[in-house]
C-alpha cells in the first residue's frame, strides 16, 4: 500500500471551522456495501435496530492550549521573560507533561513558564522536539487551574483560520464527557446530543462507555509512502468489566456492535481476545489499523470525514475496502458534505443496512 492510495482532492470551503447547530443537525451520508443514502445525525434512529449496542468514548478534552511567560531562576525581574506557547500532548500521572511549545530553543532546563496566578511549570528539558514539563499542582486544582488558564486545543486545520474562543468550550466537548485526559476531541461523538441518546436507549438499542484519551498525535502526518512502514503514536485507554461484559452479551446475542468514532473502534479492537469476543483491558494502543486488518467486534462505525493520507483514511477503507470509501467521499465532496472535526458525519455499514 503507498500513501497515495488514500489521496483525494478536498476544496477549502469544505472544511468546517464551526458546528452545525442543534448538534444533531449535521448531515449524515450512510454508506453500505450497494448503497449511499443522504440522510441527518437526527436521523440515526432510522438505521439502528433494537439490540445494537453503539460504543461511546467518555474522554473529556482539557483545555490544553496555554500561553505563558518564561523566566529564569536567578535573574533580575524583567531579564530573561519570553513568550511561550504550549500544547499538552500527555501526562504521566505525576504532573509531569510532554508537550509542544514555541520557541522550544528559548527553554532551558531549570526555566518556570507561569500561565497565570495558580498555574505554572517548569522546563525538565527535551524528548526529541517535545518539551517535558513539571506542572505546580496535580490533580483538582490542575483541573481548575488549567480550566481558567488553557484554550482548548483546535485542530491545526481550524486554528489556521481562527482563535479558539469559549464557545468551544461547549462545542469541542462531548455530551457525555466525563474522564479528563484527552487533548482532541473523539469529534464524531460531537454530533450527540441527550434527546438523540434517550431516543436511541428508548427503542432498544443499548449505550456502553469506553474511555481513550486521544492524543494530538492524531493529527500527525504520515511522512512514509510505504505504509507499512508508519509508526502510530501510542493513546491510553480502557475497556471496564463492564463494558466488555455488555459487549460480549450483544455479541453473542446477534446484535450489531457499532462504535461510534474511530478512537472507540480502535480501543475495541485492540481488547478484542478473539473473533467475537473482548476482554477488560487497560493500557497504551497503537493499534494501527490498515485495509486487510481483520475486525473481530466492529460491525459498523460512525466516524467524521478525515483528513486525505491519513491513518483514519487507512482506518475506514480497512472496514469498507479503499474502493468503496473512493465512492463515499467522491460522493460526500460532490454534495459538498462538511469535513473534519466540526463537519459532518458517516455511518458506515459493511454488512449492509
Amino acid at each position: 500500500m503507498k500513501l497515495s492510495d488514500f489521496d483525494f482532492d478536498l476544496p477549502e470551503d469544505l472544511i468546517a471551522t464551526r458546528p452545525a447547530r442543534p448538534r444533531t443537525a449535521s448531515r449524515l451520508l450512510v454508506a453500505t456495501p450497494d448503497t449511499l443514502t443522504d440522510a441527518h445525525v437526527g436521523d440515526l434512529t432510522s438505521w439502528l435496530r433494537p439490540g445494537d449496542r453503539l460504543i461511546l468514548n467518555d474522554t473529556k478534552v482539557i483545555p490544553g492550549r496555554l500561553f505563558g511567560t518564561r523566566t529564569r531562576p536567578g535573574q533580575a525581574p524583567g531579564e530573561g521573560v519570553a513568550n511561550i506557547e504550549v500544547t499538552l500532548l500527555s501526562p504521566d500521572g505525576q504532573g509531569q507533561w510532554h508537550a509542544m511549545a514555541k520557541p522550544l530553543r528559548k527553554l532551558k532546563e531549570g526555566d518556570v513558564i507561569a500561565f497565570s496566578d495558580a498555574l505554572s511549570a517548569e522546563f525538565l528539558g527535551r524528548d526529541d522536539d517535545q518539551a517535558v514539563l513539571r506542572f505546580n499542582l496535580v490533580g483538582d486544582a490542575f483541573d481548575v487551574a488549567i480550566a481558567e488558564a488553557g484554550k482548548m486545543p483546535l485542530p491545526p486545520y481550524i486554528a489556521a483560520k481562527r482563535a479558539a474562543d469559549d464557545q468551544d468550550n461547549e462545542d469541542y466537548q462531548t455530551v457525555f464527557a466525563r474522564n479528563t485526559g484527552a487533548v482532541a476531541a473523539p469529534t464524531a461523538s460531537l454530533h450527540f446530543d441527550a434527546d438523540l441518546l434517550s431516543k436511541i436507549e428508548a427503542m432498544g438499542v443499548d449505550l456502553t462507555h469506553v474511555t481513550l484519551h486521544v492524543g494530538a498525535g492524531t493529527f500527525l502526518p504520515v511522512k512514509v509512502d510505504d505504509v507499512s512502514k508508519h509508526k502510530m503514536h501510542a493513546e491510553w485507554g480502557e475497556v471496564s468489566q463492564t463494558a466488555a461484559d455488555e459487549i460480549n452479551a450483544t455479541l453473542a446475542a446477534g446484535g450489531r456492535v457499532i462504535p461510534v468514532g474511530t478512537t472507540a473502534l480502535r480501543l475495541i479492537e485492540s481488547a478484542a481476545v478473539a473473533k467475537g469476543q473482548i476482554a477488560p483491558w487497560t493500557g497504551e494502543t497503537d493499534i494501527f489499523i490498515t485495509p486487510g486488518f481483520e475486525f473481530s467486534i466492529t460491525d459498523g462505525l460512525m466516524t467524521n470525514f478525515h483528513l486525505p493520507k491519513s491513518t483514519l483514511m487507512m482506518l475506514v477503507s480497512a472496514l469498507m475496502g479503499t474502493e468503496r470509501m473512493r465512492d463515499v467521499y467522491t460522493h460526500a465532496i460532490a454534495e459538498k458534505y462538511r469535513f473534519f472535526s466540526y463537519g459532518d458525519s458517516s455511518l458506515l455499514l459493511p454488512k449492509g443496512a
